[in-house]
């Protein structure tokens, strides 16, 4: 499916581009932008059918999917810093806009995400501390409570600062990788 081996390079996108990708219920890609393909370096007859996870680079911390996927069940956007791997094992940053698709019924039939360049004051100063921290959680235990542990880190960080996820990834925008 795709390299195992991570290279340790980071790949770049220009501001002016949008990665767009959907997907079905289970995650699975039924659509990628050609700047999408571009960045990852697959061609759309390898992603299409395939889980989003083909991309998900293994230091991308699971306690953020965790929240991204409880604020899609609650029929919520989200925005979030993901970092993503290529087909070959190089890396690159997004910040995401994950929403919900609906259907007439308002039922959920699928996801929807645009992902921009993020800023690197931000990423440098906030999010890669921060993730490196939340994996490092994620390591010292079984998988499970790893991830418990991780979430719960994120939670009472969130709590402690009063604010809701997306009201944090907002201000650290807005403050320019300064956590407020």
């Amino acid at each position: 499916m795709h390299s195992q081996v991570l290279t340790g390079k980071e790949r770049f996108f220009k501001d002016d581009e949008i990665i767009v990708s959907k997907t079905d219920l289970k995650g699975h890609i039924t659509y990628a932008n050609k700047i999408f393909l571009k960045i990852a370096d697959y061609k759309e007859t390898e992603v299409l059918g395939q889980p989003h996870r083909i991309i998900r680079h293994p230091s991308m911390p699971r306690a953020i999917f965790r929240l991204l996927w409880e604020t899609l069940e609650k029929k919520q956007e989200i925005f979030a810093y993901v970092i993503n791997r290529t087909k070959g094992g190089d890396h690159y940053w997004v910040i995401a806009h994950v929403t919900p698709s609906l259907d007439s019924n308002n039922r959920i039939i699928g996801y929807h995400s645009n992902r921009r360049v993020p800023e690197r004051k931000v990423l440098d100063q906030t999010i890669i501390p921060l993730y490196k921290n939340l994996w490092n959680i994620e390591q010292q235990d079984n998988r499970k409570t790893g991830l418990q542990q991780s979430y719960k880190t994120l939670t009472d960080l969130l709590h402690h600062k009063g604010q809701e996820y997306d009201e944090y990834i907002s201000r650290i925008i807005n403050n320019r990788g300064e956590a407020a």
